[in-house]
């Protein structure tokens, strides 16, 4: 038997040692849209660096995630999505450790935009809580562990909700201490923010009315002063997070669907979209309280439509129609753009980019400023006749694919 005194060092070290490694693994989670700060970067080491010709082990796969085009979010030993069943558009919660069943909720009915049914934005969970939103504009707040509905609205319904063309919400709610942030569109405000217990609205942003475009609202701080960014069909601009008021707005004319999510480096908000527009970056700034916005330069040398963008150390890295592409954030210069998977998404972790195309072929890229140098590639198995748009998911050493009801998990632990 231990002295008394060794015995209690060694539990203080035993406890020590059991929240680190519950920090890491909360760390190692990939708790909603594009990761943990919604940038796209894993923090995950130690990953494999180069991938056999048909792709890396595979852990599991299961078909129980439903229809539709919704990321994952992984969370606390759950994975959870959207999806559309027989009897409606579900949020549905698997076990990390096998992709088994847990709970599933109906949150809506099924279908939507006629050529592209079903849900597509990534639920995002946060203190024991999970945020959705279906296809048909209902925001929903659920119990992590069981499923159940605490309260749901509707964007259109209860806040005139206006999208800017018709493939509906896609959005991925943010949450934001006791405030869960979205983007109705209309005239009512573009933006708003809502109770995380009740649902019910904090603010609207009655200054600012476009329609809602496809891509989620950031948080990021410029100048000094903490703000969300969102990006719509016509403008770009920074709302402050107790008030809603308008910090800031640049015009910004999309075409047809703006999807990508904003990146932010320094005081430049750099935003894209495909059909003919391109990229721009605006510089922001503020002098003696006044904000200011300047169009550094607007480009149709890169243009992302719904895969996503990375910026590292002033770099721009993703899809541009079928080549991947690197642009210098502040020149606006593109340093390269080269074939490789094709068309699709795009995130990162240890040192290497994870670009899933829409057609089904996956590459491992190296993250080089200098040219193109795909590692490896190969051929998602048993593609579904959709296109394969689910954002590509790292958690906890393990590369999740979702296409339509499968979802396929890899082993990308190096040993």
């Amino acid at each position: 038997m231990l002295p008394a005194t060794l015995s209690s060092r060694f539990q203080s070290l035993l406890i020590a040692g059991t929240l680190a490694g519950l920090c890491a693994t909360a760390l190692a989670d990939w708790p909603q849209w594009r990761g943990p700060n919604r940038d796209g970067l894993s923090t995950e080491t130690g990953l494999l660096k180069v991938w056999p010709e048909d792709g890396p082990p595979l852990a599991w796969k299961v078909r129980n995630t439903g229809g539709g085009f919704s990321s994952l979010a992984i969370s606390d030993g759950l994975i959870y999505t959207l999806g559309d069943l027989a009897d409606g558009c579900h949020v549905i919660a698997l076990r990390e450790a096998d992709g088994s069943p847990v709970w599933k909720t109906k949150v809506g009915p099924p279908g939507g935009h006629a050529g592209y049914p079903g849900p597509r934005s990534t639920p995002t969970v946060d203190g024991g809580q999970v945020f959705v939103l279906d296809q048909h504009g209902t925001v929903a707040c659920l119990d992590a562990k069981t499923g159940s509905k605490t309260w749901s609205v509707n964007l259109q319904d209860d806040f005139g909700g206006k999208m800017m063309s018709g493939w509906r919400w896609s959005e991925s709610i943010l949450v934001d201490g006791e405030s869960v942030i979205c983007t109705p569109g209309g005239e009512k405000g573009t933006v708003a923010a809502l109770s995380r217990k009740t649902g019910k609205s904090l603010w609207q942003t009655s200054e600012w009315t476009d329609p809602a475009g496809y891509s989620s609202v950031i948080i990021t701080t410029l100048n000094g002063v903490r703000q969300y960014v969102q990006l719509t069909g016509k403008s770009v601009a920074g709302i402050d997070p107790k008030s809603g008021k308008i910090l800031w707005q640049a015009e910004r004319p999309g075409k047809t669907a703006v999807i990508t999510t904003p990146v932010i480096r320094d005081n430049i908000v750099w935003v894209t979209s495909s059909y003919g527009v391109g990229c721009n970056a605006f510089r922001v700034d503020r002098k003696d309280g006044e904000w200011t916005t300047e169009e550094i330069y607007a480009s149709r040398k890169f243009a992302n439509h719904h895969g996503g963008v990375i910026e590292l150390k002033g770099h721009v890295y993703g899809s541009s129609g079928g080549t991947f592409a690197c642009m210098d954030i502040k020149s606006g210069e593109l340093v390269y753009r080269s074939r490789s998977a094709g068309k699709g998404a795009t995130i990162y972790a240890d040192g290497h980019f994870y670009l899933r195309s829409e057609n089904g072929p996956v590459a491992l890229i190296e993250a080089s400023s200098d040219e193109l140098k795909e590692v490896s590639q190969f051929d998602q198995p048993e593609r579904s006749d959709k296109k394969a748009w689910p954002h590509p998911v790292i958690a906890n050493g393990k590369l999740y694919l979702r296409d339509q009801d499968l979802l396929l998990c890899y082993d990308i632990k190096a040993r």
